[in-house]
């Protein structure tokens, strides 16, 4: 009898996950041919369109399609909008005159400020072709308004919300943890405000953080606001007082002071650009996704002239890339291969990172420098190109950054953690070892190192940023002390390091195209192409579904403490010597 029951029971499971299989094939099967219909179908812009522009969804460098979006299936995620590519389209939609203008809808901006401002400016740009952008949302956070100060007009629900009291840095601090659980962080650095490692040996700021960091801020938020009140043809000075008091703090207060133009609902908003496009008040509007009207945009160029973009996006790794990581491998091979392709006459790297590896930074910096013998090579910084990132820019003939870019922290330390305490006294294990002379393994979390051994990590981590400081200087064309006393692992914003002699030029990717095609000889006449080639979505999602599982659960679970969890589980990515940049930007 039982093992009939075994038996059933075992078949109805079978069933189950049979039947289970066979949902997910179909809907796999269903989201395919959909996906290759909607490829393949030809995109018709109807006269009189407005572009819908709905900027709430994560911002990435590049663009990675996700042809399952918006479906149930495990191992999905929405899609994320490729800055490059936005930046791309808004160029085409300027010149399309099928387009009258754009109805942007951004709450929440899911990017830093420098990217920010480059779809800001985008959008400048789109209005100086004589077409207008009306924003409107229900609420706006700080960076969403940032974007939308870019528009003609700003309405707001009547009942909603708009943030405006500058701008902060929040950094979370694990000394107590680690005291409780008898761990012990073994520390190695180099330089006053290298403070990556604060959190390990701290339970606040440093004097010396707290200085680098306010005179940061200061300085980002003294951009953001130029920029604004130069769009809101306000005064600085009164901006900056609005921003710093938080006069706004309801929206009559807001629209008193000019920062938003009406209180609308939506089908005031629709009368609105019913009236801009001529239309009678019964007509509908013809918005256009900007989903769908990205695929209109022609890429095709039948220039031989290539600059080849190569996008570095992410935490910076040994081996191959991944998206979301920089693997000097992956790196090195693409920059390699744009060196000796005749077509490719000059190379933009495209920078958004804060660091990393140090050894993988210098493997990749050892193939710019090579390539930058045979063609110019130009940086491009994002939001950070900070530390690790920085090390990337660093040869390159000439380094473009934005305003409120993050980057310089010029420095490096080495953490290991001493877990033989906590495994001996919460858990029970002990280990002992044998060993042929007087040093052990130099990794090690078994037990502590020995003044000898700490004594060979400090030497270690002095040699690294001996060469981290020379090359930079090299590649920066200055004096050795001068560079040092800009680095000592000192993060500045961009306006602060074009004045230390860290960047060229204040401005965004576009410039930076303009600088390689200039420098190359072939202004009139080039194509851009971008690399590296990642998977294609249908590998990703097959690799991924047990992780994104996972995340998901741990995001139900954990809610707002899960960025907490994520940043306790990256301290294991930081064992051994590293460039990386401190802390993480909060918006307030």
């Amino acid at each position: 009898m039982n093992f009939f029951k075994s038996f059933l029971a075992s078949c109805l499971g079978s069933l189950i996950a049979f039947a289970i299989l066979f949902f997910l094939m179909i809907a796999f099967l269903i989201a395919s041919v959909s996906s290759l219909s909607s490829d393949n179908e030809e995109v018709i812009v109807q006269e009189n369109s407005v572009l819908h522009l709905k900027l709430n969804g994560p911002i990435s460098e590049m663009e990675f399609e996700n042809p399952f979006e918006g479906l149930p299936i495990p191992g999905n995620s929405d899609g994320t909008i490729g800055l490059l590519q936005l930046q791309q389209t808004l160029r085409s939609a300027a010149d399309d005159s099928s387009i009258k203008g754009i109805y942007l809808d951004v709450s929440f901006f899911q990017g830093g400020y420098a990217k920010a401002g480059e779809v800001r400016k985008s959008l400048i740009d789109f209005r100086k072709s004589g077409k207008w952008i009306i924003a409107y949302s229900e609420m706006m956070t700080e960076q969403a308004y940032y974007v939308a100060s870019a528009a003609d007009k700003i309405f707001l629900n009547p009942e909603g919300q708009l943030e405006f009291n500058g701008i902060a840095i929040e950094v979370a601090f694990y000394k107590k943890m680690f005291d409780k659980l008898d761990i012990k962080p073994e520390i190695f650095r180099v330089g006053d405000f290298k403070s990556a490692v604060e959190p390990y040996m701290l339970e606040k700021m440093s004097d010396a953080n707290r200085l680098q960091l306010n005179e940061l801020i200061t300085d980002l938020n003294s951009n953001i606001v130029k920029d604004i009140a130069e769009s809101r043809q306000i005064e600085p000075a009164r901006l900056m007082d609005i921003s710093d008091k938080m006069l706004v703090t309801t929206l009559e207060d807001a629209m008193k002071l000019h920062l938003i133009d009406s209180l609308l609902y939506y089908d005031q908003v629709l009368a609105d650009l019913r009236s801009r496009l001529l239309l009678d008040e019964t007509d509908d509007v013809n918005f256009i996704k900007y989903s769908k009207y990205k695929k209109t945009v022609s890429n095709y160029s039948s220039s031989k002239n290539e600059i080849a973009v190569i996008v570095a996006d992410g935490e910076i790794v040994p081996g191959k890339a991944e998206q979301g990581s920089i693997g000097s491998d992956t790196f090195a091979e693409e920059i390699r291969k744009a060196r000796t392709n005749k077509n490719v006459k000059a190379i933009v790297l495209r920078i958004n990172s804060p660091g990393g590896s140090a050894l993988a930074s210098d493997v990749m910096w050892r193939e710019v420098t090579l390539a930058k013998k045979e063609k110019p090579v130009i940086a491009s910084m994002s939001d950070y190109a900070a530390s690790g990132g920085y090390y990337m820019a660093m040869s390159c003939d000439t380094i473009v950054a934005q305003p409120t870019t993050i980057t310089g922290s010029i420095g490096v330390f080495s953490v290991l953690f001493d877990l033989s305490s906590f495994l001996d006294n919460k858990i029970g294990i002990t280990f002992d070892e044998v060993k042929s002379g007087e040093i052990g393994e130099l990794v090690t979390f078994t037990r502590a190192l020995t003044p000898l051994e700490k004594a060979i990590w400090q030497k270690s981590t002095d040699r690294i940023y001996a060469s981290f400081t020379s090359k930079a200087a090299e590649g920066r064309r200055m004096n050795v002390e001068d560079l040092r006393r800009v680095a000592s692992g000192r993060v500045w914003s961009g306006t602060q390091a074009k004045e230390k002699g860290l960047v060229d030029i204040l401005g965004n990717f576009d410039d930076a195209i303009e600088v390689a095609a200039a420098k190359a000889g072939i202004s009139d006449d080039y194509k851009l192409r971008f690399y590296p080639k990642y998977k294609t979505f249908f590998e990703e999602w097959m690799s991924g579904m047990e992780d994104a599982a996972k995340v998901k659960i741990l995001k139900q679970e954990l809610g707002l403490n899960y960025q907490l969890y994520e940043e306790v589980k990256n301290l294991k990515k930081i064992q051994g010597t590293q460039a990386r940049m401190p802390f993480i930007l909060k918006i307030q």
